[in-house]
């Protein structure tokens, strides 16, 4: 089985690959690397192993943390694409196919940042319209989504009081941002975390805003 391992460590030589090493002795295959954020010494990165049938995800919460100044963020089954860097071609088949362009963005967007699901909403006169879902994406409409309109791409609040009971239950951490105009928005959640980096909320910031100039050329 997959799982995503979030991870902050020293950013200096080697320490990576100690980790690296600590997992495999651990029994996980590392498929993937990606580097989320760096900045004041540290490093976060996304590790996506493969851990053999019957092997506890814990095991890898110890390996890792057996390395001076490791600390794991989240460990969460993951089951999507190793999909890193598809950001070009996600416009690409956008720009192609122009009247499903929302239903692509929403379909594409968990895969590009390693998310559970995404929605495309607008505020209304009737209230939150939902525009485009991602196939994992909650099926209980929200009629109040109290942040919106939206001026700039943000971390939301996982406990505030809009947010159904069971995006609660699963601890989903949400992150939004404006998709051309601030009454409509690209919302996306990841249950269970990690919660959204910076480098991340900006990545889906510009994403988002490159969407939006090819939807409306």
């Amino acid at each position: 089985m997959s799982f995503l391992i979030r991870v902050q460590l020293p950013d200096s030589p080697g320490t990576l690959g100690a980790v690296a090493t600590a997992l495999g002795l651990a029994g996980a295959d590392i498929l993937s690397v990606d580097v989320v954020e760096r900045g004041n010494g540290i490093a976060v990165d996304d590790l996506v192993v493969e851990l053999p049938s019957g092997r506890l995800p814990d095991a890898l919460i110890t390996a890792a943390e057996s390395i001076e100044g490791v600390e794991v963020d989240a460990v969460r089954p993951y089951a999507g694409v190793l999909d890193t860097h598809r950001e070009l071609e996600l416009v690409e088949e956008i720009a192609g196919q122009p009247a499903s362009g929302l239903s692509l963005l929403a379909e594409g967007v968990p895969r590009i940042i390693r998310a559970g699901w995404s929605l495309v909403v607008q505020q209304s006169d009737e209230g939150v319209l939902r525009l485009a879902a991602s196939g994992a994406a909650p099926e209980a409409p929200v009629t109040d989504m109290p942040w919106l309109p939206l001026e700039r791409a943000t971390v939301l609040d996982s406990e505030d009081s809009w947010i159904p009971e069971t995006w609660q239950e699963l601890g989903t951490e949400l992150a939004a941002t404006p998709l051309g105009k601030p009454d409509r928005a690209l919302l996306v959640g990841r249950p269970g975390g990690p919660m959204f980096r910076a480098a991340e909320v900006a990545r889906l910031a510009h994403l988002a805003g490159i969407v939006a100039v090819v939807l409306d050329s």
